[in-house]
């Protein structure tokens, strides 16, 4: 079920966005910002943002996403979120959890909906990742551990599957990656 926190005006709310390119100029009545690829960018950028101008009501990640159990054109809300290549399982840790940090889970919660796992890179053997995981990405763990740290700020991540996140996810997501914003502007103007 998708969901935003309603009564809000457009500037209780901020989105963040990896890439321009995916929000194609749609999205520039709201207050956007954009963190670059990768999830130091992404945790650098929010952090930055939150800072200078302080929190907002509500923050929502809206980008692309690869998964091999929904079809692509698909959107879908992501409320669970691991960090799917943090892997110290060598040193007694579960993959996922962070070594040595004990104030933060190694899946952050904020409601039910799908579990997205986030890397910083394509995913192109599945069998390598989490089962757990329904959605793949590359900034949306970062984002909601800010969010987390900065007192549970509200958070949600909405994601528009363009890829099966398999050996031709760079082609697909390349392919696909325009057409998520429309069906995501949708959802905020209910």
């Amino acid at each position: 079920m998708l969901k935003v926190l309603y009564n809000m005006n457009k500037k209780d709310i901020l989105i963040v966005c990896a890439l321009e390119m995916e929000t194609q100029g749609q999205l520039d009545d709201y207050n956007v910002i954009y963190t670059g690829v990768g999830k130091v960018n992404a945790a650098y950028k929010l952090t930055r943002h939150l800072v200078t101008f302080g929190c907002p009501k509500q923050v929502i990640n809206f980008g692309t996403a690869g998964s091999r159990a929904l079809p692509i054109g698909e959107l879908v809300q992501c409320t669970k979120f691991v960090q799917r290549d943090m892997d110290k399982t060598a040193l007694g840790f579960k993959k996922g959890e962070t070594a040595f940090e004990t104030d933060v889970p190694r899946i952050i919660e904020f409601g039910d909906g799908l579990i997205c796992g986030t890397g910083d890179n394509f995913v192109q053997d599945i069998m390598k990742e989490m089962a757990m995981i329904n959605v793949f990405d590359m900034e949306a763990y970062a984002l909601a551990k800010v969010c987390y740290q900065y007192n549970k700020l509200p958070f949600t991540s909405y994601k528009y599957i363009t890829d099966n996140a398999n050996e031709k996810s760079a082609l697909d997501w390349e392919s696909n990656l325009a057409d998520g914003v429309i069906k995501f502007k949708k959802v905020l103007e209910k």
